[in-house]
């Protein structure tokens, strides 16, 4: 039969303990860090995904009107 040892309880319980204040200072550590980063590239006038996608969806849009009006234009001067 086996007894239970208090020392051995003990450090099973402060290892446990540990991990978790690790882990929360990871967490704290990650945030902190992400929160830097995004205020650096805000400074440094960087965009963000989302931003480029929306320029380069808009950008693709006028190429189509641009490349459609220059057809009209030539249909428009074939026609004179």
């Amino acid at each position: 039969m086996q007894s239970r040892n208090p020392f051995f309880d003990d450090l099973s319980r402060l290892m446990t303990s540990a991990a978790g204040v690790a882990q929360g200072a990871r967490t704290e550590a990650e945030t902190a860090f992400r929160g830097w980063i995004e205020r650096w590239m805000a400074d440094n006038d960087f965009v963000t995904r989302e931003e480029f996608d929306a320029v380069r969806d808009m950008a693709a849009k006028a190429r189509e009107e641009n490349d459609a009006l220059t057809a009209r234009i030539a249909a428009l001067e074939a026609r004179l």
